[in-house]
C-alpha cells in the first residue's frame, strides 16, 4: 500500500482514537452574557503554534468549547518553523513526544512511519525543522483544531472581572469579552527582539533596514551571494544564520562572541524528566530561583550539527573572544568595531535571542503595574544580578498572573501565560517539545477548575433541577410530589 493510502488510514485510525476517547467533549460550561449583552467567550487563545494549537486541543479534550483560537500568522506560517526557524533538524530528540496529548495514532513517529514505514524510521536521525511544521498541521486538521489566522489581537484591557480583547483582522476591528485568555505567543511573545545598544546605530533610524538583522527577520539570503556578512552571538541561531548564508554562496561570514570558548554543556537538557516537569512549580521560590538562573546562566551550547553546517565551510570565520563595541553604517555599509579592529560588511545579523520583558508588551499594558514578576520574590541582590530573570512574570498554579495587591486588577488572574515567560514558575512546559504535553495538560486542567469555580453556585442550582429517575421503568419507582 502506497504513503499516502497509509496516511489516510492513520488519519482514520486517529480519528477513531478520539471518538474512543469522547473527544471532542461535550461543552458542559453554562454561557454567560458580557457587558454588551453577548455571550461572553470562555477563553481566548491567542498564538496558533505549536503551543497555542496544543493548548487548544487540551481546552476541547476537557470540554471548554467555547473558545476561539487566533493567530497573527497565515496558514502554515504561524510560528518560527517557516520562517526564522533555520536549523535544519530540530534538536530535540525525534522519540519525544507532546502535540499528540497521548494519543499514539497522533504521534509524530506515527505520522512518519504511514509515509516512510518502520524502517525509515529506524533511519531517521532527527526530525527535519520543515516536516516538523507539516506534522502539525496535520495534528491540527485531524484533530479539528479551530484556528482563525490573519487575526491579530491589539489590546488587551480588564471589563470588570472579564477581559476585553480588541482584534483586528482582513474584515476589520473587533472587540471580544472573554473569562480567559491564554497568551500563547511564542518566545518572542515573552518580550521582544534583544538588540545590543550601540553607540553609533539608532535602531529606529530607518538607515539600517535592509542591511542589519535580527535573526528573527525576514532575511533574503539569496541576496547575500557574493557578500560579506557578519554574525553577532554563538547561539544556535547564530550558527542557522550563518549556515543559511554560507549555503547561499556569501563569499565570507564572520561569527562573533565575546566569550573566549562556546558553551559546552546543555543543562537545560538534564531538566527533561517527568520529576522536573510535574515537581518543579511544587519548590518554593528559592529553589526554583536556584534550578533556573544555573540553567540560565550556564547558557546553552549550539547544537553540533550547526557548528558543523558552518565549519565545513572555508568561508566561515569564528571570532571568540571579540565582541563588538560599536556598530555602524558609513557609506552605506555596516561596520562591526572590536577592540582588535574594525570590520566592514555587506549585511549583519544580529542573533542575540530575545529580551524577557513580558510585562512590556503592549497586550499587557493594563496589567503592568499591577502583576507580580520574579523581582518582587527574590531580594534585592539576587534580582541585580539577575535582572532578565528577575523580568519574568511570577505566575500561579494555571499559568495565571498574580495581582500585587488583592483586589487591584481582578481580572489580571485571567490572563494566562503560556509562552517562554511561564518558565521561571512552571519550567520550561511551553515553547520547548519535550514538557508542552506536561504544560497544556496543567493549563487545560486549570482553566476547568476555574470556570468551574466562577459558576459554583449556578452548576449547584443546576444540580439541584436535574432530574433523570433511574427506576421509572421498575415497579419501585415513585413519583416525585
Amino acid at each position: 500500500m502506497n504513503a499516502p493510502n497509509l496516511l489516510s488510514l492513520l488519519e482514520e485510525q486517529a480519528r477513531h482514537d478520539l471518538a474512543r476517547l469522547n473527544y471532542p467533549t461535550a461543552n458542559w460550561v453554562p454561557a454567560t452574557a458580557g457587558p454588551d449583552g453577548k455571550p461572553l467567550l470562555d477563553v481566548l487563545v491567542v498564538g496558533g503554534g505549536m503551543c497555542g494549537q496544543t493548548a487548544t486541543f487540551a481546552l476541547l479534550r476537557e470540554g471548554i468549547r467555547n473558545l476561539r483560537t487566533i493567530d497573527k500568522a497565515r496558514h502554515g506560517e504561524e510560528g518560527p518553523w517557516a520562517t526564522f526557524a533555520r536549523m535544519e533538524t530540530l534538536r530535540s530528540p525525534k522519540h519525544l513526544t507532546s502535540p499528540d496529548l497521548g494519543v499514539p495514532s497522533l504521534t509524530f513517529r506515527a505520522w512518519y512511519e504511514a509515509q516512510h514505514g518502520a524502517t525509515g524510521w529506524d533511519a531517521l536521525y532527527k526530525i527535519p525543522t520543515r516536516q516538523w511544521l507539516e506534522y502539525l498541521l496535520w495534528v491540527r486538521r485531524v484533530a479539528q483544531l479551530p484556528i482563525q489566522n490573519e487575526t491579530r489581537l491589539t489590546g488587551l484591557d480588564a471589563a470588570g472581572p472579564y477581559l476585553l480583547a480588541e482584534l483586528n483582522s482582513p474584515r476589520g476591528p473587533e472587540t471580544v469579552y472573554a473569562r480567559k485568555v491564554v497568551l500563547a505567543l511564542g518566545r518572542e511573545g515573552s518580550g521582544a527582539h534583544r538588540l545590543p545598544r550601540f553607540a553609533s546605530l539608532d535602531a529606529d533610524d530607518a538607515v539600517w533596514r535592509g542591511r542589519i538583522f535580527h535573526s528573527a527577520d525576514d532575511i533574503d539570503f539569496a541576496a547575500l551571494k557574493g557578500k560579506r556578512v557578519g554574525v553577532l552571538g554563538v547561539g544556535s541561531s547564530a550558527f542557522d544564520n550563518a549556515g543559511a548564508a554560507l549555503e547561499a554562496g556569501a563569499a565570507e561570514v564572520h561569527m562573533f562572541a565575546r566569550r573566549p570558548i562556546l558553551p559546552q554543556v546543555n543543562k537545560s537538557k538534564w531538566s527533561a524528566f517527568p520529576g522536573f516537569f510535574h515537581g518543579f512549580y511544587a519548590l518554593d521560590d528559592a529553589m526554583r530561583w536556584k534550578f533556573l538562573t544555573y540553567i540560565f546562566e550556564a547558557q546553552i551550547p549550539p547544537p553540533f550539527e550547526s557548528v558543523l553546517r558552518c565549519d565545513k565551510h572555508a568561508a566561515f570565520t569564528l571570532h571568540l573572544g571579540e565582541g563588538w563595541t560599536d556598530l555602524a553604517i558609513k557609506d552605506g555599509l555596516p561596520v562591526a568595531i572590536t577592540p582588535k579592529g574594525s570590520y566592514r560588511f555587506d549585511a549583519v545579523v544580529l542573533a542575540t535571542g530575545f529580551d524577557v520583558d513580558l510585562m512590556a508588551r503592549a497586550e499587557l499594558g493594563a496589567f503592568r503595574e499591577h502583576v507580580q514578576v520574579w523581582a518582587d520574590r527574590v531580594d534585592a541582590d539576587q534580582a541585580r544580578r539577575y535582572p532578565e530573570e528577575a523580568r519574568f512574570p511570577y505566575l500561579g498554579s494555571g499559568f495565571e498572573l498574580m495581582q500585587r495587591e488583592t483586589g487591584a486588577t481582578p481580572a489580571a488572574g485571567n490572563v494566562h501565560i503560556f509562552n517562554w515567560g511561564c518558565a521561571m514558575s512552571h519550567g520550561q512546559l511551553a515553547g520547548d517539545i519535550p514538557g508542552l504535553g506536561v504544560g497544556a495538560t496543567r493549563l487545560g486542567q486549570a482553566l476547568a477548575r476555574d470556570l468551574f469555580l466562577m459558576d459554583q453556585h449556578r452548576f449547584y442550582d443546576m444540580l439541584l433541577a436535574h432530574s433523570d429517575p433511574e427506576l421509572k421503568l421498575t415497579r419501585y419507582y415513585l413519583a416525585p410530589d
